[in-house]
């Protein structure tokens, strides 16, 4: 393939060399998309190649910007990119074409990302796995049969398969640190308020959602949260302001840290052996390298906290809903959208306001018990995942669950609960029970790929710190990172063109 160093640089490395004439930006382009021809059409990542408009806005884009030339993805949710489409995943965005650039895009394209596409996502973000009808399944490049988690599963697939050093994802339930786990990336949900979503909106979810992206380097993800983390007029939420630079955090001293650990899931279910195994060996390296490490966990009250995020998940989709369905000049109908999506409206549009103010309340208290949770601890470690990757289709839902869930109209709010909790939640969530929490209160959480299973699949550990603490989290990434690294592991379908 063009330029075979690609494969093994990530962003910043990339960046250096164009600056240094080694390559030139359009041969770096060239070579990304080469890569997304050849590699893509195996695991579905990119669902909207932008390849002329990329070539175009090379010639436009800052030299002087510090990832000039830099081959980047947008997730096809949310975002919105002036001239391209954002569908969502959802049949009825299929042909609607942005008029605006989101501000998180425009920060992108001024530190000097060339964006040549756009990644599968589930229909509204809404599950942990990627397998919207619209676009059809995205699979993981570490084995094509199973999931590469989501929402921002093609995002993380893009990136684990080399096609990009680096792209774009959100995090509303564990967006970001889901796919990262499964994939084998280093994936940071940063704190509420830390990156914008204007102009279009200032929150998601209850500001559950935040963005961020998806890399194989700790200073990758360091040095993209320094390009966009300023905030606009009019933000709901202020996260506090960094002392310094994010990449400075980076190969910078932790201390020793008191570092919590649990290998028990959060919400729902189970930890598989595999997890668990990757949990105690991550506090084992913890305590090698000098910290202290200890076992606990944040107090919280868990059927309050699930019953809270489903119904606020659940308003915020009957919103989206509501909103697609307008803009196509159409009423909302089943036949329009996925029946978990339509579930989920259903609950949004039965929850009455007292009752989402008692979530939110819920919500609220829980963040001031986990925040006192970490005034005495400096870190809490648990899994990301409870299990290694699922197969595609593990969580489809079967014909009598299908026609259930689109049938139901009028029923009370409890039973729209339980029903939606047995047919799409249970088993959803027990997959992916410990990255809620932290979308919940707000406190920045990050995914690192330091273990894989006996399979050779990559299994994340999460690590959660204080409200604002994401220099915390990268200067321990970074440790991690120096003491057992993970950036020459290649996904099996690239160890032949590696000559591995």
């Amino acid at each position: 393939m063009k330029f075979p160093e690609y494969d093994t640089l990530d962003a910043i490395g990339l960046a250096e060399k164009i600056r240094a004439s080694e390559v030139s930006a359009p041969e770096v382009l060239e070579a990304a998309i080469e890569r997304i021809d050849t590699r893509n059409p195996i695991l579905n990542a990119v669902v909207n190649q932008l390849y002329d408009r990329a070539r175009q806005r090379l010639t436009q884009l800052p030299k002087d910007a510090p990832f000039y030339g830099v081959p980047f993805l947008l997730k096809d949710l949310k975002i919105q990119l002036e001239g391209t489409v954002t569908t969502n995943s959802t049949r009825l965005r299929t042909s609607t074409v942005s008029t605006q650039t989101s501000v998180l895009a425009q920060r992108y394209e001024d530190a000097g990302l060339v964006v040549v596409g756009k990644t599968n996502t589930p229909e509204f973000g809404i599950m942990g796995i990627t397998e919207p009808q619209l676009r059809g399944p995205c699979r993981n490049p570490w084995n094509t049969n199973l999931t590469p988690g989501g929402s921002s599963g093609g995002s993380a697939a893009a990136v684990a398969s080399r096609m990009v050093p680096c792209a774009h994802g959100g995090d509303g339930g564990g967006s970001i640190r889901i796919p990262a786990s499964a994939c084998g990336l280093f994936g940071l949900k940063p704190t509420r308020g830390r990156v914008t979503m204007a102009p279009f909106m200032g929150e998601a979810w209850g500001g559950f959602v935040q963005e961020h992206v998806l890399t194989r380097s700790v200073r990758d993800s360091a040095a993209l949260l320094d390009a966009v983390d300023a905030p606009t007029p009019g933000e709901p939420y202020a996260a506090p302001h960094k002392a310094r630079p994010w990449l400075d955090e980076v190969g910078d001293n932790p201390g020793q840290l008191k570092v919590a650990f649990t290998t028990e899931t959060l919400y729902a279910g189970q930890t598989h052996p595999d997890c668990e195994a990757a949990v105690l060996s991550a506090a084992k390296l913890l305590e090698g390298l000098g910290h202290h490490v200890v076992a606990a966990r944040p107090p919280f009250v868990r059927e309050e906290l699930v019953s809270a995020y489903f119904q606020t998940i659940a308003s915020g989709i009957s919103y989206f809903v509501q909103s697609t369905a307008k803009e196509a000049g159409k009423k909302p109908r089943a036949a329009d959208f996925e029946p978990a999506t339509w579930m989920l409206h259903q609950i949004g549009m039965a929850t009455p306001a007292p009752t989402l103010l008692k979530a939110q309340i819920a919500i609220n208290r829980a963040a001031r018990e986990v925040a006192h949770f970490f005034s005495d601890h400096d870190l809490v470690l648990t899994p990301t995942l409870s299990g290694p990757p699922v197969p595609i289709g593990h969580f489809e839902l079967s014909l009598s669950e299908r026609v259930q869930l689109t049938a139901l109209r009028t029923l009370p709010l409890n039973v729209l609960l339980n029903t939606a909790l047995r047919a799409l939640g249970t088993n959803a969530l027990a997959a992916t029970p410990n990255t809620q929490l932290f979308n919940q209160t707000g406190q920045p959480a990050m995914s690192v790929p330091l273990h894989t299973n006996d399979a050779g699949l990559p299994i994340g550990v999460q690590l959660a710190a204080g409200f604002g603490q994401e220099a915390t989290l990268f200067r321990l990434a970074a440790q991690l990172e120096e003491a057992q690294p993970w950036a020459d592991r290649l996904p099996p379908m690239l160890k032949q063109t590696h000559g591995a």
